[in-house]
């Protein structure tokens, strides 16, 4: 397990290296570069930290604790704000006692997200981890509205050895659910893992899927603790938290997997969408195979993001 967990915060640094590029090797040089701390030293932070993707009411909140930590600690040389940022950011982020609370009991858990971001691979992924926690597991293809979605659900079915109820193309999604309660009851397995359709342009025809999905769930399943877990593309910047708002709009997102951390410049996302809509970021993907999603850890990941705490994990 130590041996995965290295591997995979070695992945994460050198997956962070464009976002890093981005944004720690600037604010390094206005630690190095100011004398003092004032506002223009603050300034440059903010830009820089906005460039990075985190959002600027991240970060409005994130300079305004920093400018409170250096009031009250007294802090006058610019090179001791950096750890001060960090803990700032890493406070931002985090997930909460009960973030894998569904992993603890019987549950449901929901995938949605648009076509492309890697929704039904997480799927699969998380089918995989949950499988070698010793969990139970069983699939739900409930987005029948992609010919290959069924297929690559399959595939990944069979290489996290898990059971997988699937609809025929076109099938009604929320049949495929009800059907697939029916073998997790009977067959008393802990997670049902659902992967479901996310046609964000056609918000409507979607709102009204989840609703009977979440319907079905609540009459047929109702013990079951309920997981709706959003996935983004990390290469897509500020365009993923509008598609998380959006999400959270029609669903009630509980959290969120962020995939492709690998080839990003915009990693800063993740702080983003975790302190403008208050949903914790659960799940991080870093590249192709089942080990390449992990659980979601503030300090590790800005430790990564600022290459610091990688001669610790060595």
């Amino acid at each position: 397990m130590a041996e995965e967990k290295k591997g995979f915060f070695k992945r994460l640094v050198e997956g962070l290296s464009k976002t890093r590029e981005n944004i720690v090797s600037g604010i390094d040089s206005i630690f190095s570069g100011y004398s003092s701390i004032d506002d223009d030293f603050y300034e440059e932070i903010e830009e820089i930290l906005v460039m990075g993707d985190i959002g600027i009411n991240t970060t409005t909140a994130i300079i305004e604790r920093l400018k409170e930590q250096v009031a009250q600690q007294h802090i006058k040389d610019p090179s001791q704000c950096k750890q001060l940022l960090m803990d700032s950011i890493k406070e931002q982020m985090a997930v909460g006692e009960t973030a894998y609370e569904f992993e603890k009991r019987k549950s449901v858990v929901l995938v949605i997200g648009v076509n492309g971001v890697g929704k039904t691979t997480s799927v699969g992924k998380l089918a995989g981890k949950l499988k070698s926690q010793g969990k139970k597991v069983i699939l739900a293809a409930a987005d029948t509205f992609r010919a290959a979605a069924g297929e690559q659900l399959t595939q990944w079915a069979n290489r996290a050895g898990v059971e997988l109820i699937g609809g025929q193309e076109g099938a009604d999604p929320a049949s495929v659910v009800y059907d697939a309660i029916a073998a997790a009851k009977a067959r008393d397995a802990d997670v049902l893992l659902c992967d479901t359709a996310g046609r964000l342009h056609n918000k409507k025809n979607l709102m009204e899927e989840l609703r009977k999905i979440y319907k079905i769930i609540a009459r047929e399943y109702p013990e079951a603790y309920l997981e709706t877990l959003v996935v983004l593309d990390g290469t897509t910047g500020q365009n993923a938290l509008a598609q998380a708002r959006q999400f959270n709009e029609v669903a009630n997102v509980t959290g969120i997997i962020l995939t492709k951390l690998d080839g990003t410049a915009k990693g800063g996302i993740a702080v983003a969408i975790q302190s403008e809509l208050e949903i914790p970021v659960k799940y991080i993907g870093v590249g192709e195979t089942i080990d390449d999603l992990q659980k979601f850890d503030p300090d590790e990941f800005v430790n990564a993001l600022f290459n610091t705490g990688a001669q610790d994990q060595e």
